[in-house]
């Protein structure tokens, strides 16, 4: 039977968080829990919101989809890069499918939705919105009934800054205006499936995690930051509540996170590792936090350079295809292969084993499109965060070169599916990203699409 539907996303939402930790601050979260499915979610390679979220949405890889992180390389240049958009999916994503079969979707900054494309329903775009002042909704004049309703919509804040006092005000700002155009569209317009992201949670996570993780190696003991990240998850599980009784008993509900987050333990300097190895030359010295695009690099005696992020990007310079590559394209696996094995042979400050894991695009994808790096790479398991910045004196920093930033992301997200007419048993399992569109279709009563990745989680039958 065809179930009206509603996804909650909370981006980066943490299983042991929400189901663990601060289950006592979660009980309308919990309870749902209690009659529904619900555990941790493996994210996508690499677990990164916009590649994560456009995964969910179709269920295709993000070698097929050719999103890899925000930014994306031009061509073949060793310093032009752009950032993903709307117009870089390509696609099928359940709002197109569902809107083909007739069924209205109501879509609240899921990314990459920036500029707005046409959907059977209503859109607002997502963090990457540049400003209020650009058009952000399907159709257009949508824009005008949200200012009418909150004023200046709030798409994203500026986390990485020391006024964290304000950041926290900002926050919640953002999120107050959200919420109330949830419920305003959820209550006046028809939809059949309705998703909003709440880009928040992550913002918090980043700016407040070493208030409350005694684990963590820049811990503050008794803050008054200490409840910040609690009382978040917190507030938005009084949000849920509200959400429930608005919906009502005809709607299925999944609450997810596009990927998990744990606490950041430093940053790795990719770039000063590759100039130490011998495989990024510099035309003299660089100054302090000089990205690569920046810094005066000798390109035609360079074998490799690295982009900064939660992972790194690694990128070869190969003779035919860089417009300064010195490596032979005979000799690229034999390259790959042995910065693979330099790579894993990194170890933490005090000498501590890592356990990093570096990928080749081809071996993970089942295929690979736009501007994939050569290689990627998860310091010790994505808790060292990549520094791509150059002209430091160490390989390890104590906190992110590009700004204050205390968590890392994780990749188990969390998933929760609810419905109010069935009790599905308290079922706690393990659930890929892929599966989530699949159970979107099957419980919306339309067929799943056969080159989709993912099935249908257990239950949603």
């Amino acid at each position: 039977m065809s179930r009206r539907v509603l996804v909650i996303g909370l981006d980066s939402a943490s299983p042991d968080l929400v189901f663990d930790r601060f289950a006592g601050s979660m009980p309308n979260t919990n309870s749902m829990a209690k009659r529904g499915v619900y555990g941790e979610m493996r994210s996508c390679d690499p677990p990164i919101t916009i590649p994560a979220w456009t995964v969910m949405a179709t269920s295709k890889s993000p070698g097929k989809l050719g999103l890899y992180g925000f930014r994306y390389r031009k061509g073949n240049s060793y310093t032009e890069f752009s950032i993903a958009s709307s117009q870089s999916v390509r696609e099928r994503a359940v709002w197109d499918i569902l809107g083909d079969a007739g069924k209205q979707s109501c879509l609240i900054g899921v990314t990459p939705s920036y500029p707005p494309v046409p959907v059977n329903g209503w859109l607002v775009s997502g963090f990457i919105t540049p400003s209020a002042e650009k058009g952000y909704t399907y159709p257009p004049e949508l824009k005008k009934e949200i200012e009418a309703l909150v004023g200046e919509y709030k798409f994203d804040v500026e986390f990485r800054t020391e006024e964290r006092e304000k950041l926290l005000d900002q926050i919640y700002d953002m999120t107050e205006r959200r919420y109330k155009l949830i419920r305003h569209l959820l209550t006046n317009k028809p939809w059949d499936f309705f998703m909003f992201v709440e880009i928040g949670l992550d913002r918090i996570h980043h700016a407040f995690w070493k208030y409350f993780d005694k684990e963590h190696h820049l811990y503050q003991s008794g803050s008054k930051f200490e409840r910040v990240v609690e009382d978040y998850y917190h507030y938005w599980d009084e949000k849920i509540g509200e959400i429930l009784s608005l919906v009502g008993d005809d709607t299925t509900v999944l609450v997810t996170s596009d990927h998990g987050a744990k606490r950041m333990k430093g940053c790795f300097c990719v770039n000063e590792w590759l100039i130490k190895e011998g495989y990024l030359k510099l035309k003299g010295s660089v100054k302090k936090f000089t990205p690569p695009q920046k810094a005066n690099i000798d390109w035609g005696k360079s074998r490799a350079w690295g982009w900064g992020g939660y992972y790194a990007r690694i990128f070869l310079n190969v003779k035919g295809r860089e417009e300064q590559g010195v490596i032979d394209p005979e000799d690229y696996e034999s390259a790959r292969d042995e910065l693979i094995d330099s790579i894993k042979r990194i170890r933490g400050p005090e000498g501590e084993k890592w356990d990093t894991k570096v990928f080749r695009p081809e071996d993970i994808y089942d295929e690979c499109n736009g501007s994939y790096p050569d290689l990627m790479v998860y310091f010790d398991d994505l808790s060292w965060r990549s520094a791509g910045t150059m002209g430091h004196d160490t390989l390890y920093l104590p906190e992110n070169d590009i700004g204050p930033d205390d968590a890392v992301h994780a990749q188990d997200g969390m998933f929760l599916l609810y419905d109010p007419k069935r009790d599905y048993g308290c079922k706690r399992i393990r659930t890929s990203i892929f599966d989530i569109a699949p159970t979107i279709l099957r419980l919306m009563g339309e067929n799943v699409p056969n080159d989709m990745r993912g099935k249908v989680i257990e239950g949603a039958h």
